[in-house]
């Protein structure tokens, strides 16, 4: 890798969460909300906690929607995790709606609990629907960590890499090319979570401009 991954400082949340636990995964990573630094970054991860609408406002209000748009489109992987994976898509319900980044097709709506609680938190195994290099040597059933009320709805399903369950089944990792995203928190998932993060710094490894 010829430079640092680029955690996405926007005022949300878990960053440096995000930053200890991709060093301990090997990765190394600088949090930034400097749209240079964004959009010439080898690889791009959007954590996040919160409102979809008022996120994605705040990105939008530092030209940071912009600057992932441009790593994208100049091939570096982008991994959005919890929030961040719903931003990545068209549009989201959520608090009266807003239009996400559109780097995935398909919106955000209320994940149906059929009776059980929300938010969603804990633990829920997730089954892989098709491989990909960000789960790679990860078991076929993998628990990982959870917080959230609302779930993508991909345009198409094949982008689907693994569904979980709560109440109903629902996308948990997806990819598009060199866009991927987690419902789960995978920096408070463990040695799984962490072996995934070590598997998007190999993957950003092998791209890097």
């Amino acid at each position: 890798m010829s430079g640092p991954l680029c955690i996405v400082d926007y005022g949300v949340g878990n960053r440096r969460s995000v930053e200890k636990a991709l060093a301990k995964a090997g990765v190394n990573a600088v949090i930034s909300g400097d749209p240079d630094v964004i959009s010439n970054a080898d690889g791009v991860v959007i954590p996040g906690v919160g409102a979809f609408p008022s996120a994605i406002q705040r990105m939008r209000s530092l030209g940071i929607d912009q600057a992932v748009a441009a790593a994208a489109a100049a091939g570096s992987p982008i991994l959005g995790a919890c929030l961040g994976m719903q931003l990545l898509f068209d549009h989201s319900e959520e608090h009266g709606g807003a239009d996400g980044l559109g780097l995935i097709a398909g919106d955000v709506i209320k994940l149906d609990a059929s009776g059980g609680k929300l938010p969603h938190i804990g633990w829920s195994d997730v089954s892989w629907a098709r491989e990909s290099s960000l789960t790679a040597g990860l078991p076929e059933r993998t628990p990982f960590y959870h917080v959230h009320s609302y779930v993508v709805a991909p345009a198409n399903t094949e982008v689907v890499v693994g569904w979980s369950e709560y109440g109903t089944r629902f996308a948990s990792v997806v990819q598009q090319d060199n866009i991927y995203g987690v419902q789960f928190h995978p920096e408070k998932s463990s040695t799984d979570g962490l072996r995934m993060l070590s598997n998007f710094g190999a993957i950003c490894s092998t791209v890097a401009r």
